[in-house]
């Protein structure tokens, strides 16, 4: 169904780009990770790309309703918007080609929101420096700044790749951009002359032309911009001369190589003229026979300043390869592959704060090392994915056997996360355990995703992380699917949680009136107490939950929690409840300052 157009780049354009960004590629996604080979051969380019203009769409959501929470007059500014999508890209970032995808953002948005970029006439006419909407000429600038920058981000930019394909989609802008240009016209030439670029990247970049595809990451930009096409014309784009003779359609989908080509039942030799000539066989999706390289990936969000990252910058160019780091104003997404991950975090350690850590191995036959064919790895037959709220708490459900999401405070995972981590847990079966009752929704849909693509899942819907510790505690694989799913909802569900946190604010609760730095106790998702010391609270909410009986309990202390609080607490338990057990973990930084279940 085509969508209303964009007369001028707005925030509502903002929103419907990422809207319609995000629904491309879903749809493309599973295409571009078949076709990634560079620079890792790991599959998993399109699905990033994904997650990251997911978490885009979702800030630029938040914003909206924060807006229309507020009741203000009109909406939001193209600043704000443009500003929460770049923040949104940034820190949710995945990958190589996300990273530099984030950046591409961030660029556009500097200049939609009128900061400085090096031209006089980018600077909007609003005293705040941001702009009511921009025209043709706005978005070229735009585009042009957005490719500039990203190529600055790469410590070593290569040719043949999404860099390639944003400087083609910027000099194709600011060819068709006559005084009259508006955006509809910038956009489709952009989108043009990076459908050209796709097509001739695999005479850039030999691994391309080994494999017979074009660049993933580019792949994904293309349908980035046929987006923003659509966003200002109300139609999706077809492919232009660029495509002639490449089955080209929506999206350049007949520039991805062997891969999209035999899905139509078309031959690779119809994709030679994109590489000047015939492209070699893609035996598996590898890289380069013998072409050895890293290990690990890392990648961070780091707060540190300007001067502190080019020092990183240069430590992590001495280290490893594929180094991007993004951002800007304090705040930076680090990517970079290495033998040495700690090294890699240690650097970013001494720069600043880091955080939002991952660390991905590459396995045997992945990435740099080989290009001999492997026998794919049999799925297991049933696998636990949990959602956890702190690293401590990640490590505990790793050792148990469970794939593991982090959801930092303020930053809970999004659906594709969650599928991401079902697929990544490679089972048949798979038990959900979102811990947290704000994630049914998210975790349901995930489920539902997931069921699509043949996996039997079970979602429990655990609202905390000490009842996803008793479902994990009783969890038997080798039972009947069904038996395991009722033994571990059985235990969750006889399972109370509490929480003890501090108040950011004031505000009503069920307790009372709060006051900020106020401690709260949570009983099963309602406040309970109110008290100024932690231990005390902690204990308030410790005997109200034991008056109703209980064997076991669980503490999980925060980074937060005072030295003396378990001590306390399991004397408190040995006095005044003797037939109950105490077993006490550490959480790190997980939101609350203690964590309570009782079974």
């Amino acid at each position: 169904m085509a969508q209303v157009p964009q007369t001028f780049f707005d925030a509502l354009a903002v929103r419907t780009w990422c809207g319609l960004a995000l629904e491309t590629l879903g749809r493309a996604r599973e295409e571009i990770d078949a076709i990634n080979v560079y620079p890792v051969a790991d599959g998993d380019t399109g699905t990033n790309l994904y997650l990251t203009v997911e978490s885009a769409a979702a800030a630029v959501e938040a914003v909206f309703a924060g807006h229309a929470a507020r009741s203000g007059p009109g909406g939001p500014t193209l600043a704000d918007a443009a500003r929460a999508m770049a923040h949104g890209a940034l820190i949710g970032a995945r990958g190589n080609s996300g990273t530099i995808l984030a950046q591409l953002l961030r660029g556009m948005s500097q200049v939609l929101a009128g900061h400085e970029t090096g031209h006089a006439d980018e600077r909007a006419a609003h005293a705040d420096g941001s702009t009511a909407h921009a025209d043709g000429q706005g978005l070229r600038l735009a585009l042009r700044h957005a490719a500039d920058s990203a190529r600055q981000a790469v410590a070593h930019p290569v040719e043949g790749t999404v860099l390639t394909v944003a400087s083609a989609a910027a000099d194709a802008a600011d060819a068709a951009c006559g005084a009259e240009g508006d955006c509809g016209t910038v956009a489709r030439a952009a989108y043009e002359g990076a459908c050209a670029a796709l097509a001739a990247t695999p005479g850039q970049l030999p691994v391309l032309e080994r494999a017979g595809v074009v660049d993933a990451g580019g792949r994904g930009l293309v349908a980035v911009l046929g987006a923003l096409v659509e966003t200002f014309t109300g139609e999706r784009p077809r492919a232009g001369a660029a495509a002639e003779g490449h089955g080209g359609h929506e999206d350049c989908k007949g520039l991805v190589g062997p891969v999209g080509a035999q899905a139509r039942g078309e031959t690779a030799e119809a994709l030679a003229p994109a590489a000047g000539g015939p492209l070699g066989e893609c035996a598996d999706g590898a890289a380069v026979a013998g072409q050895d390289g890293p290990a690990f990936e890392v990648i961070y969000l780091l707060e540190a300043d300007d001067t502190a990252v080019a020092r990183l910058r240069e430590r992590l160019d001495v280290l490893g390869d594929s180094l991007v780091v993004v951002g800007g104003d304090g705040l930076w997404n680090v990517h970079v592959h290495v033998d040495d991950a700690g090294a890699a975090v240690e650097a970013g350690i001494e720069a600043g704060r880091p955080y939002r850590i991952r660390i991905t191995h590459f396995g045997a036959g992945d990435v740099h090392t080989t290009g001999a064919e492997r026998p794919p790895r049999e799925p297991a037959q049933r696998a636990v994915v949990a959602v956890v709220p702190g690293e401590g708490l990640a490590g505990l459900y790793a050792e148990a056997g469970a794939t593991t999401v982090l959801a930092r405070p303020g930053e809970p995972p999004a659906s594709g996360e969650l599928v991401q981590a079902v697929r990544r847990a490679h089972a048949r079966e798979v038990v959900l355990l979102p811990n947290d009752a704000e994630l049914r929704h998210t975790a349901a849909a995930a489920a539902e995703q997931a069921r699509t693509e043949g996996i039997r899942v079970a979602l429990i819907p655990t609202r905390s992380a000490v009842q996803g510790i008793a479902a994990l505690a009783v969890h038997e694989p080798e039972r009947r699917f069904d038996e395991d799913v009722v033994s571990m909802t059985s235990a969750a569900g006889a399972t109370r949680y509490a929480e003890v946190t501090v108040a950011e604010r004031q505000a009503w609760t069920m307790a009372g009136i709060c006051q900020a730095g106020d401690v709260l106790g949570l009983i099963d998702g309602d406040v309970a107490v109110i008290g100024s010391d932690v231990t005390a609270t902690a204990r308030t909410v410790l005997d109200r939950m034991l008056a109703a009986g209980g064997e076991m309990v669980t503490l999980v202390l925060g980074d937060e929690a005072p030295d003396t609080i378990a001590e306390h607490l399991e004397g408190r338990v040995r006095e005044g409840y003797l037939a109950v057990d105490t077993v006490v973990y550490r959480g790190g930084r997980q939101g609350a300052v203690l964590l309570i279940g009782v079974e």
